[in-house]
């Protein structure tokens, strides 16, 4: 490293990491600017593909690779502990520190079982799992292969979480892979969540909740848990209602990074209090936040920090030359929805915008829909990992889709009733 060079520090070798490492080292005068990348892990995880392994559609070596950077970024491999901004450094597990002109956090956020009373007992990897984490979601596999029928319970504990839409994905999956086993009839599937609904936005949330209706999957909305009790097999939300379970998928509370919850100016989930258009911190001006690690109230998905590293890029381009932040972001999030029986649904929308039917990314071709169940829909899920590793993890831009959410092939609401007789 020069002695004229600054660097920029991004703590988080994630999507959102990765996804700014190589936007920054292509806009960035590398006599001037070293970016580099500090984290301890040696993989990286394709943390959508953790739906998937429990039916066998992914094992875990599919969705894992090795962690690689383009030449020109430095990858720091040491653990760190703690944030210091009055000091511009972040200190190090080895008892080193590395300093920084400018920081990116990326630490994403983390599952939290031990936040709920019971969770970690003598049931846990037995009669609980979760599919959130790598050992939960290939724990899985073999439980619901010998899963004989009962009562079987997906659960959310609280919001916000990693890709909103998983838990609903599971429930459906669950419920075609019981019918192809033949023992649907004999289990009673219900999905269990503090929402008021089955998703939290009005129109995707009342589709949602009809495909629920229809697939017989019961929904029981604001549950605010309390307990699990091991001994009765049941989860306790605080007004005293019990459900009873035999094998429960649960997806405990998110929190963010333990760095954050050290460095003690993160929110009460330990996210970074964030500016929401700009993604500035509001710990210093020289330090900046994307992805899970946030406490945006935008989705917790890989799509989201894409889009945020884009309007991230321009900002920071902007601080360096000592301009007003010019980039804002909208709060974009798409994401394809598993609906079970090789379809899927997709949904796109925003802060102000909820998901509305259409097609995407183009108007009238498509070739997805948006809030209607097809099979190209499902394709589209599966070829987001292709994507994923090629595209979007590169830094590079994803054909026709954009970091501000577009309206055009959107039916607004006042159409839908007309949209939904022509369908």
């Amino acid at each position: 490293m020069s002695k004229d060079q600054k660097t920029i520090l991004i703590l988080g070798g994630g999507t959102g990491g990765t996804v700014m490492a190589h936007r920054l080292s292509r806009a960035l005068d590398h006599k001037h600017w070293r970016v580099a990348v500090l984290d301890h892990g040696a993989d990286h995880l394709y943390q959508p593909g953790l739906l998937l392994v429990p039916f066998g559609v992914y094992t875990l070596s599919d969705i894992t690779r090795k962690r690689r950077f383009r030449r020109g970024i430095d990858w720091i491999a040491e653990e760190a502990v703690a944030i210091e901004p009055e000091k511009n450094r972040v200190r190090l597990r080895n008892g080193g520190n590395v300093g920084y002109d400018i920081l990116i956090i990326a630490t994403g956020c983390e599952t939290r079982p031990q936040e709920t009373a019971g969770s970690l007992g003598s049931l846990w990897g037995k009669s609980i799992f979760d599919f959130y984490t790598p050992a939960g979601s290939a724990g899985l596999a073999p439980a619901l292969a010998d899963f004989a029928g009962g009562d079987l319970v997906v659960h959310i504990a609280e919001m916000p979480i990693k890709c909103p839409v998983a838990p609903l994905e599971f429930a459906f999956l669950t419920d075609a892979y019981l019918r192809k086993r033949g023992i649907r009839s004999k289990t009673k599937l219900t999905f269990v969540t503090p929402l008021s609904g089955a998703f939290t936005k009005p129109i995707a949330s009342g589709m949602l909740g009809e495909l629920m209706h229809r697939k017989d999957i019961a929904v029981v909305p604001e549950f605010n848990i309390e307990r699990i009790d091991e001994e009765k097999k049941s989860i306790f939300s605080y007004d005293g209602t019990g459900i009873r379970f035999d094998l429960l998928v649960t997806v405990p509370p998110n929190m963010g990074s333990r760095v954050i919850e050290a460095s003690g100016f993160g929110d009460e989930m330990h996210f970074v209090p964030t500016d929401h258009k700009t993604l500035q911190s509001k710990i210093a001006p020289n330090i900046f936040a994307l992805g899970d690690a946030t406490d945006l109230p935008s989705s917790k998905a890989g799509a989201v920090a894409h889009f945020q590293a884009d309007i991230l890029t321009r900002n920071i381009l902007d601080f360096i030359h000592d301009r007003p932040c010019s980039a804002a972001f909208e709060g974009h999030s798409n994401c394809f929805i598993e609906s079970g029986h090789g379809k899927g649904i997709m949904i796109d929308f925003n802060y102000r915008t909820e998901p509305l039917p259409g097609k995407f990314p183009l108007p009238l071709v498509g070739p997805f829909s948006l809030l209607k169940e097809t099979r190209i829909n499902h394709w589209g899920k599966l070829l987001f990992r292709h994507l994923y590793w090629n595209l979007l993890l590169k830094g590079r831009s994803i054909p026709f889709v954009k970091s501000a959410m577009s309206m055009r092939g959107k039916i607004p609401p006042r159409g839908r009733e007309e949209w939904q007789t022509q369908h």
